[in-house]
């Protein structure tokens, strides 16, 4: 049955070692590719500049929600869904089509429709960085906390969006904390979201890119979970519904 069209978006910020295999594996999936180059001042942009992607480039770095955000913005004038795909080579991007078949058959014509998280499966081994482990953990409580659903991966960034309607969401936070955010509104706004397994690649010696500071970074997402928690007790959900949401 036919589930909708899609899209692909790579947020990218000084990703030059890996972001070309990213964007070459994603290409094989045979949809659209949007590369978001969030104020990269490597050689990033070189290294993509001439594959069959619409590039769009911020001057500054603003951060992984700004760039989801102009993702969004202009995949939704040719897609249903945004399958977001991190640059740094943790995901394989074949495991998309988990994502997909894990879209009910009827979900193109209704409302709400889920977001789809990919659960990045072996998340214990000695090859994965402490950070990602307990990251995972943390957030995941205080998604549920903050109203969201309850999930085992919350900080996946593979994922499938529904669109537009995932930019209508008004969410606030631009960097990392975009991810967790919008599945505390999504919870608010009733959107289903539903979890799939894919792999995930940590090989030592394999050069991989993080630009998650884990002092600053769980600060700024204890900063989202308190704003969200507060507005979840302050606020009722009809009212926030109407705020966060718009059709």
């Amino acid at each position: 049955m036919n589930k909708g069209r899609f899209a692909v978006i790579i947020p990218v910020y000084n990703h030059e070692q890996r972001v070309a295999d990213v964007v070459r594996s994603a290409l094989k999936l045979g949809f659209p590719v949007y590369v978001v180059d969030d104020g990269s001042t490597d050689g990033t942009y070189d290294k993509i500049k001439s594959m069959a992607v619409e590039i769009i480039r911020h001057e500054k770095n603003r951060g992984k929600g700004a760039a989801l955000k102009s993702g969004f913005a202009a995949a939704a004038e040719k897609a249903d869904w945004a399958i977001t795909i991190d640059a740094d080579g943790q995901h394989d991007p074949d495991n998309a089509l988990n994502l997909i078949r894990a879209i009910p058959d009827n979900a193109l014509g209704k409302k709400p429709r889920p977001i789809v998280i990919g659960m990045r499966e072996n998340m214990v081994g000695d090859d994965v960085p402490w950070t990602s482990r307990f990251g995972r953990k943390f957030s995941n409580f205080w998604v549920w906390s903050s109203g969201g659903p309850r999930v085992m991966d919350s900080q996946s960034g593979f994922r499938v969006y529904p669109l537009p309607q995932s930019a209508k969401m008004k969410v606030r936070a631009n960097r990392f904390q975009f991810e967790v955010e919008i599945l505390a509104k999504a919870g608010w706004n009733r959107f289903p979201v539903i979890e799939a397994p894919v792999s995930v690649s940590y090989t030592p010696g394999t050069p991989r890119i993080s630009h998650f500071r884990p002092f600053v970074d769980f600060w700024r997402n204890s900063g989202t979970f308190m704003r969200l928690i507060f507005q979840r007790i302050l606020i009722p959900r009809f009212i926030r519904r109407k705020i966060w949401y718009k059709e």
